[in-house]
């Protein structure tokens, strides 16, 4: 089966042609500064990349666009649109009414729908697309995988907060958590390698610009960093994680800013860039790090100082733990915050091997960095979001 995968941001359209009797990659691609002036970087496997600059006023536009790339004889890899049998969306956002991938209705739309002050920079974005996919692929069976939606088996107890209750049932304010994609995909492998799902106890670590770590007990999400918004948890890129409640009201009656103000510049302004005052990168925080910024150094520690933090508490909430697994863009070629991360965590059992994990960066394979007498596994898992959902979504559209 031919699976198209799209994932549908603010301002652009990435996606991925599977062939899902092996899970080769076809093509893949994005379409970007929509809304802007629009460009489109096309790929596949043995030819030159394609890069044009396109007028993409809108999603729909873009979806377009991308349809005609696939099929041109020049730069496509398929003779007709008909060779797609599903499209597979990413979604952000679920809300709590999906606990689960699923086929797109009219009833799943309205409920999208209701999502959007959820996720209101990017569920827009995601309805827009799985329109533009409506329009030229009509018939064509889409499914829709959400982030949220592996969380959904945590307890009560955590993901409640303690307000009151009626503004829970009144606007849906729970935890939620995101990247669930991920934490599913890098917990699933983990589990293979442990040789067994259940009694496993796997602490996910999915460290990127933006970042969240997870509690999976026997295959299940028990508990995650990310909370109502993807602005709770850890230190990120640009978003400051976690903070004192009372620093909010603070900061706004001082500086004088607005709701609107505020939530900007806890998302935009903090973080790496806000602490080292240098930038939201990882790379450039470690090369200033390595030039004596002390700013830099102090971003650093700070992730490094929370991610150990969370690994601590979720060992105590799972009873054990099995082992810890690093992914996404930091977590797979970061060397320097694996290390700082897992110095000191004897009382765990954690030992890796530091040279090793030097040179653990750039690559496509799993990698064991724990040392043979280490109690607790320490893996680089790459992370693979995009197969998730092209698997997702050929189960569910067999099934129909």
């Amino acid at each position: 089966m031919k699976v198209l995968v799209v994932n549908a941001g603010s301002s652009s359209l990435k996606y991925q042609l599977f062939d899902t009797a092996t899970y080769d990659v076809v093509a893949k691609g994005i379409c970007e500064r929509i809304g802007i002036d629009g460009k489109i970087t096309h790929k596949m496997p043995g030819k030159d990349n394609y890069v044009a600059e396109i007028a993409m006023p809108n999603h729909s536009v873009a979806t377009k666009i991308l349809v005609d790339t696939l099929v041109s004889e020049e730069y496509g890899c398929l003779k007709s649109m008909s060779e797609i049998e599903a499209v597979g969306h990413r979604v952000v956002h679920g809300g709590a009414y999906f606990s689960e991938s699923v086929l797109v209705t009219p009833e799943v739309i309205e409920k999208l729908n209701k999502c959007i002050d959820l996720a209101p920079l990017h569920t827009p974005a995601h309805l827009m697309g799985i329109e533009g996919i409506t329009n030229e692929l009509p018939g064509v069976p889409q499914v829709l995988v959400f982030d949220t939606a592996f969380h959904q088996t945590m307890p009560d107890y955590a993901w409640m907060y303690p307000i009151p209750y009626e503004l829970y049932e009144k606007y849906s304010i729970r935890r939620y958590g995101a990247h669930g994609t991920s934490h599913r995909f890098v917990a699933g492998e983990m589990c293979k390698i442990l040789g067994k799902t259940e009694g496993t106890k796997i602490v996910t670590c999915h460290i990127g610009n933006g970042s969240s770590i997870s509690a999976v007990k026997d295959g299940k999400v028990i508990d995650t960093s990310m909370g109502f918004t993807p602005l709770d948890g850890v230190e990120m890129g640009t978003r400051c994680g976690s903070i004192d409640p009372a620093i909010v009201t603070f900061i706004m009656e001082h500086e004088g800013y607005t709701p609107a103000q505020m939530s900007d510049f806890m998302n935009k302004k903090c973080g790496f860039l806000g602490v080292s005052g240098i930038s939201s990168d990882s790379r450039d925080i470690e090369a200033a790090i390595l030039e004596g910024n002390k700013r830099a150094e102090l971003a650093a520690n700070i992730l490094a100082y929370q991610v150990k933090k969370y690994i601590g508490m979720y060992s105590a909430a799972m009873n054990g733990l099995d082992a810890v697994v690093f992914t996404a863009g930091m977590g797979e070629n970061n060397p320097e915050l694996r290390e700082r991360a897992c110095t000191d965590m004897d009382f765990l059992g954690i030992k890796i091997d530091n040279e090793l994990n030097a040179k653990v960066l750039r690559q496509s394979n799993n990698v064991k960095l724990s040392t043979d007498d280490s109690k607790v596994q320490v893996w680089v898992l790459p992370t693979n979001e995009e197969l998730v959902i092209a698997s997702d979504t050929e189960a569910i559209v067999k099934a129909l």
